[in-house]
């Protein structure tokens, strides 16, 4: 599901009503949960994201302009891994990946 959750162009997708993805109303990147800190500090440092600004330790933010396997890498991931973390009766009830 897409949605603008604080008004002024923040878009947003969540699966089963929790976000995976989200957009900057300024900067022009997507903030995505990766599946620890380490993994989101080893990105930083390797200069292929940046910290995502208000959001826990383990999500990175991409450049829109990043590799396009890489964003879509990252994306896939951050969806999976909340789709995971959903209640199994939740999960049974959604389509896709």
């Amino acid at each position: 599901a897409h949605s603008d959750p604080w008004g002024g162009g923040h878009d947003c997708w969540k699966v089963g009503g929790k976000m995976f993805a989200v957009t900057g109303a300024i900067n022009e990147q997507v903030s995505v949960k990766t599946d620890g800190i380490e993994t989101a500090e080893m990105l930083i440092e390797a200069g292929i994201a940046s910290r995502a600004a208000y959001m826990h330790r383990s999500w990175i933010a991409l450049p829109l302009d990043s590799d396009p396997a890489e964003l879509r890498h990252r994306i896939t991931a951050s969806y999976s891994l909340i789709r995971a973390s959903l209640p199994k009766k939740v999960q049974a009830t959604l389509t896709g990946i």
